[in-house]
């Protein structure tokens, strides 16, 4: 087993009015010493925004804003702007989160030069209703049953908006991958992938050609007891000798409701939508005070990480309430990785 080191809470709530329910799920990018911090920051009535602060590399906190950095603009996140994820590519930062706007959550996307101001991309995932998904989905076999367990749209919801299947989680490399932009994204209850050369790509065609080929495009699938519900993408992937290190959220349920938990994998360097490896069991867990209660008890949700010194810092919104911050030796972890190959991977 891994050993890792709980370093506690980093952030918590205040009184400010565009957080004062909750801080949770944050991206993170080093840059000269400075980690940057981009939060979810909750309102009462379940309102997210971003807000964003600074720590040194030692988990002292530097800077806080006092209002969000990033607020709700359009109607496709008239209800929240939620769990950003960061990298950098070709100069450029690239947010991702989810926009959610009381009915539909869908990945998005704002892009930044310094950190501090942010152009909204718009919504980059596909609009698609669970019949127009199943259709082009399994147009070359069936899909696993839990795909219509948890993408059939509520029936009881009375609302007039057209449902489409909740596409979150989006995350890019850090670098392009022989020329092409990748990005993982989430469908519950797998994690998926795209690629492409420029994201003007991203059109109804070329949605309607990957979902028609949509299997190739899964990369991990439950497996194990502690993800066996689904899964989701965690922090953005790290760079490593061995493989693309990929730090993810898994999720089981129990008489208690869901548990969220970190975990970990390997992917191919060349080929990200090869898995290599997996740990068989989960990376932490939650079973501290501060990720057992909260706004949603027992959970762990890895949403940013950066290395420094030979330590991996995996930063995770803790019960839906609080910011954590967990740190692991990286060597020790692929060491571990490698020794849990997979025998089903895609070639």
């Amino acid at each position: 087993m891994i050993k890792v080191q709980k370093e506690g809470v980093v952030l918590n709530k205040t009184h400010l009015d565009f957080e004062n329910e909750g801080v949770l799920n944050p991206a993170v990018i080093e840059e000269n010493g400075v980690i940057h911090m981009f939060y979810r920051a909750v309102r009462r009535g379940n309102h997210s925004t971003i807000g964003y602060c600074q720590f040194d590399l030692s988990l002292g906190l530097l800077y806080r804003a006092i209002q969000p950095i990033m607020e709700v603009e359009h109607e496709y996140e008239q209800h929240g702007v939620e769990d950003p994820r960061i990298t950098k590519i070709d100069g450029r930062y690239y947010l991702t989160y989810t926009a959610y706007d009381g009915h539909n959550a869908l990945g998005a996307l704002a892009m930044s030069n310094d950190l501090t101001s942010f152009e909204k991309h718009g919504i980059i995932v596909p609009k698609l209703t669970y019949k127009e998904f199943m259709v082009l989905a399994e147009s070359k076999g069936a899909l696993n049953v839990k795909y219509p367990r948890y993408n059939i749209p509520n029936t009881t919801n009375r609302s007039d908006k057209i449902s489409y299947v909740w596409d979150k989680n989006v995350i890019f490399f850090p670098r392009r991958i022989s020329g092409k932009l990748h990005f993982l994204h989430r469908i519950k209850p797998d994690i998926q992938i795209v690629s492409v050369t420029n994201l003007i790509e991203l059109n109804d065609d070329f949605w309607k050609a990957y979902f028609l080929d949509f299997h190739n495009h899964i990369v991990i699938s439950p497996k194990y007891e502690h993800e066996i519900s689904y899964l989701g993408g965690g922090c953005t992937p790290i760079e490593t000798e061995e493989g693309w290190l990929l730090i993810y959220h898994s999720v089981h349920d129990t008489i208690k409701g869901f548990v969220y938990c970190a975990c970990a994998a390997l992917l191919d360097l060349h080929n990200p939508n090869k898995e290599l490896a997996r740990l068989p069991y989960p990376l932490f867990i939650p079973d501290q005070e501060w990720e057992l209660k909260g706004e949603v008890n027992n959970v762990c949700f890895p949403t940013g990480a950066i290395v420094h010194q030979g330590l991996l810092y995996i930063f995770y919104g803790a019960a839906d309430e609080q910011i954590a911050c967990a740190t692991v030796n990286l060597s020790t972890l692929i060491a571990e990785l490698l020794l849990n190959k997979q025998d089903h991977v895609k070639h």
